[in-house]
């Protein structure tokens, strides 16, 4: 992580798990991670019916992008993640977050967790999509 990079937790809201509340950057670029789904490099659903594989893939989708520019997860600022069905998502929240940890260590940026009715490839069996922001060196 760059050192022009700092979560900001207030101590006057509730101390974040898992996430941060912001993070204040000062210099660099900004890359914009468009909704990475669980596509491998051949456009084929990983993990169908299997959300923590289907984590996995984007995270690894996530991880190339950001290094295709030059950076790391750890230059992610703010993630966040669509999901069809937040309850199985609640319910997987152990997995997942080992999966994470696996990509992101103790890294965590400003995030969003929000069910979403439809998704644009949930037709193909993407059960969630994931966009954020890093801020490269």
């Amino acid at each position: 992580m760059p050192k022009d990079m700092t979560p900001v937790n207030p101590p006057t809201l509730p101390k974040p798990a898992g996430y941060s509340h912001g993070w204040e950057v000062r210099g660099g670029k900004t890359l914009y991670l468009a909704g990475q789904v669980a596509f491998d490099k051949d456009g084929k659903v990983v993990g169908r019916g299997d959300l923590v594989a289907q984590f996995r893939q984007v995270c690894e989708n996530l991880r190339v992008v950001v290094a295709a520019a030059g950076g790391q997860l750890t230059d992610v600022v703010k993630l966040t993640i669509y999901v069809l069905d937040a309850d199985l998502y609640k319910r997987q929240v152990k997995a997942i977050g080992g999966v994470y940890r696996e990509y992101f260590g103790k890294h965590f940026p400003a995030m969003t967790l929000v069910g979403a009715r439809d998704l644009y490839d949930a037709a193909d069996g993407c059960l969630l999509e994931i966009d954020g922001v890093a801020c490269l060196p």
